[in-house]
This record gives structure tokens, sequence and C-alpha cells, in this order.
């Protein structure tokens, strides 16, 4: 049972940091261990006894893959702004910060277990569900932008019309996986890499409830009718099944091949036509389906993992190497993917529970941001390469290379909409992370070169719900978003904002636009 207690208008919880006690397995902390000393006494309390995370954010190497360990000395010695994370560098030595450096990248020796009471007790309702009420602004709703400022952990309410903020919230640490949205557009959903899930209501501008559903998550999924959420794990190996309404739990699911072999979530993404969640395996050659509608279709080559639907019926399709990030075509009836062997792409068709054919895409694409469009009387789809400065255009009919668009570094992100002829893609590594290429969708050249901020890392352009305008990122702490004119490609606005990593249109989100992600 929990007892909400209301404050200043808000409902919370008693003891926000009752989920940081956790079981520790036995041999986990050393009491001779220096580094485990410094560590129970200067941050347990606010990353957990085990490191897990509280308040603060887990500290375990799959956290921490995007600092390096001097960067982590920093944050040690110098605190970290816009964060309750304080400096330790008049208190600690340089050798106790090394040892606790070493100490939160070495690895766990168990895999931690994080289940339904875990997540349970983490549960905050922050205010109740209002019904039936109207947007407090004068603003479109369905061309708002959510825009993630990555560095001092807050979010934008962008007006998409006017280019003008009208609100602007702090969010959990370390945002990951992009925002996803309830189908009419009112309901927001983040997922942070610590496994916060928290329900934001774009009407009232107020977060509504939060839980806890994971130690280090990939990302999350909204059903199309709007009845679940969908947690994809790191850790522990789980996909956590919420109640969209209040985030309650429904079902912890262990990603399994049932004969003791576990796996992380690579990524999961809703199918609206099927009625099912997509989940692909980092650490098993298989992609799970988990029906969430009535009538799951008829099973081809997979494999079962439940007989029962009202339990969230688990397909099981296997593969012949493990799958990453991925992206569906706009019918929703093949999935396609990064292999990991880093020689070619996947495409598995969902219909079929099969692969169905490789694509050649060298290097390491990143086809979580590829994008399609009909080029002709062909669909093709069209994605940048995280190792080499080169877009990759597939013919969708035979899965074939129609060309290869050489750019001035690997890139990142590529998006563009329906009603403009353009396709953009970023530089985000090198020399060069501060281009955007602009390519013409029907001549699939390079058409015009923007650098909006010499030296500044320039990525993840979004479309306005019409497509007049693009919105594109300086992702640096002083960054700033850059409104162009999608069809002049001339600069339009400028608006000071703190390395916003990402920016999400209402619109183009819940219609699943052609050239945005889904």
């Amino acid at each position: 049972m929990i007892l909400w207690i209301k404050t200043a208008n808000k409902y919370t919880v008693p003891g926000l940091i009752v989920f940081c006690t956790l079981f520790i397995p036995s041999g986990v902390l050393s009491d001779d261990s220096e580094a485990e000393h410094l560590y129970q006494q200067h941050c347990s309390a606010c990353h957990g006894l085990n490191r897990l995370g509280g308040v603060g954010p887990a500290l375990l190497p799959q956290n921490l893959r995007r600092l390096k360990r001097d960067a982590a000395a920093q944050v040690i010695s110098n605190g970290a702004a816009a964060t309750q994370m304080p400096a330790f560098k008049s208190s600690l030595a340089p050798s106790e910060i090394k040892s606790l450096v070493e100490l939160i990248y070495r690895p766990l020796d168990f895999v931690p277990e994080w289940g339904l009471d875990h997540i349970q007790s983490s549960h905050l309702r922050h205010y109740p569900e209002q019904l039936d009420v109207q947007p407090i602004y004068a603003s479109d709703p369905l061309n708002l932008f959510v825009v993630v400022e990555s560095g001092d952990h807050h979010a934008t309410i962008l007006d998409g019309d006017t280019f003008t903020p009208i609100h602007r919230f702090k969010t959990r640490h370390a945002l990951h996986g992009g925002p996803k949205f309830s189908s009419d557009g009112r309901y927001v959903y983040f997922a942070s890499r610590d496994g916060w899930v928290s329900k934001f209501d774009l009407y009232l501008l107020q977060t509504v409830v939060e839980v806890r559903a994971g130690i280090n998550t990939r990302n999350i999924a909204v059903s199309s009718d709007n009845r679940y959420v969908i947690v994809g794990n790191y850790l522990p190996h789980t996909l956590v099944l919420l109640d969209a309404v209040d985030l309650s739990v429904i079902k912890v699911i262990p990603v399994d091949d049932g004969m003791g072999n576990s796996s992380r979530v690579s990524a999961v993404y809703d199918a609206p036509p099927r009625q099912s969640f997509i989940a692909a395996l980092k650490d098993l050659t298989e992609v799970w389906e988990i029906y969430y509608g009535n009538n799951p279709p008829e099973q081809h080559n997979s494999e079962e993992a439940s007989d029962d639907v009202s339990e969230f019926q688990v397909r099981r399709i296997p593969l012949n190497d493990y799958l990453d990030d991925f992206f569906f075509d706009q019918n929703y009836d093949n999935l396609i993917g990064a292999a990991r062997n880093a020689k070619n792409g996947q495409v598995v068709s969902l219909d079929l529970g099969r692969k169905i054919a490789d694509i050649d895409l060298p290097g390491m694409p990143h086809l979580g941001s590829g994008i399609t469009w009909q080029h002709g009387d062909i669909p093709i789809l069209a994605s940048p390469n995280l190792r080499e400065g080169v877009v990759s255009v597939i013919d969708m009919n035979d899965w074939e290379t129609i060309k290869r668009i050489d750019t001035l570094g690997p890139g990142f992100f590529m998006r563009s909409h329906k009603n403009t002829g353009y396709a953009w893609v970023d530089v985000f590594f090198g020399p060069n992370k501060d281009v955007v290429h602009i390519i013409d969708k029907r001549s699939l050249e390079i058409v015009k070169t923007l650098r909006p901020q010499p030296g500044k890392t320039a990525a993840h352009v979004e479309f306005t719900r019409d497509g007049r305008f693009a919105l594109l990122s300086i992702w640096e702490m002083d960054g700033a978003l850059v409104v162009y004119n999608a069809k002049s490609l001339e600069e339009v606005k400028r608006i000071p904002m703190v390395k916003p990593s990402g920016k999400y249109n209402v619109f183009n989100k819940i219609t699943k636009a052609e050239g945005t992600s889904h």
C-alpha cells in the first residue's frame, strides 16, 4: 500500500530514497577496500548502497559509457553544474578520487535485482490525473516541441508556430531513448538512463506520476491504444509492462532463452498495426514480439514463449546474428536493423517471422535514425553511419544499394518530412562535427552544406508539423536551437538552450510521420 501525502498542492510519497535499500549479495562490498569505504562514506546516500542509484544515477560501467574516466574524476573533484553533485576536491585526495573512479567503472559480479517490489516501492504520484481539461496555453498543442536539454537535465516545451518557449522543467538525470507520446498528444513519457519513467501532462504542463522500472534502461514504448508502457532494460535483464495511466506495474518479463542465458534489451518500439511491441536483444540472436492486442496474428517461423494472450504473449523470432537498434518500414511489415558483424544490415519479416534479406551496410549504420521516402516508383530507405562518412540509400523492393552518398564524416541523425524535398543529416563525429548536409531527395545529391556555428557540434533536426521549418541543435552547453526555413534553407531564429540533445514534434510523433523516428 502506498500512502499519498498532499503538500503545496502536490502528491508525493514519504521516504523518497526507500528504493535505495536493496538486497546486497554477500561479497559485493568489502570492508577492507579503501574505495568501497570512501564510496559508502561519500556517495552511497545519493547513488545507492551498491551503486544501483537513488537520488543520483547508478554508477555502473553500463551507465558511464559516455563519460571518460578523466571526466569522471573531474566531476568528483569539481561537482557537476546544475545538479546536486557536490565537489569533493577539498575533502578527498587525488589518490582517493582515482580509487573511486576505478570502483565505479568496475562491473558487478552479479546481475542486479530490481523486481516487482522495488518498482512498486519507487512509485511517486505528483498530481492526480485530471480528465476533460483544455491546454492552459493558447499554442497549438499538436505543434509543440518537447526539447530535451541534456546539459542540465531539463526539458523545454516550445511553441512550434512562434518558436517561443512556454515552459521549462527539470527532468530525471540523463534521459535516454527519446520521449514517447500518447496517441492524442496530451501526455509525453520520458525514460532516464537509470530507469525512471515519468509521465508529463502537456495540457497542464506538470509531471503526473513516476516510477523506477529498472537500473539501466535503454528505452520505452507506448502502445497505440494508450493502455501500456513497456520498458526495455539493460539492467536487470527485463522488459517491464506498466499501466499507461498511473505507471503501476502490470508484469515483469525476464528476458532469457529458457536455458539460463539472459540478455539486455537493445531497443523496444511499438508496432501499431500489429498491436504489439517489438524488442531487439543485445545478447541473444532473437527478436521478440510482445502482443498487447486481443488477436495476435498467426505464427509462422517463431517460437512462442507463452500461450496466454492475456499475459502478453511473447513471440520469439530466431536470427543468425545479434540485432541492435532498428526501425520499421512505413507499413510495419518489416524491421530493418544493424547486424553485430559490422558488415551488413538485416531485414526481418514480422509476418513470416524470419530474416528475408541482408543489406550492404558496412561499418555501423545508425538504423535507429534511418528514414524512408518514395523515390519515383521505388520506396527507399536512407541511413547515416556511425563509423564512416557515408549515407547509404537502399531500394526497399529488392534491398539492393542504390547509392552511397559521401559525407564529411560519420553521422548520427537523419531527418526529413513528407512536405519537403530535402533530407538533413549531421556529421556528428570528427573534425567536421559542426556540419549538416542537405540532400535532395530526388537527385540523391548533397545540395547544400550548413555550418550553423563553426567549431560547435550541430545535430538532430526535427520539422514542424507542416514541414515548413526545420529545427537543428547546437549540441553544446552554451548551445541553441537554430530554426531554418525548410524551403530556402535560410536561418530564421536562434533560441539559446543548454545542450539541446533532441527535439520532438507532437504531431509528427503521434502520426508516425514519414521522415522522423518512430
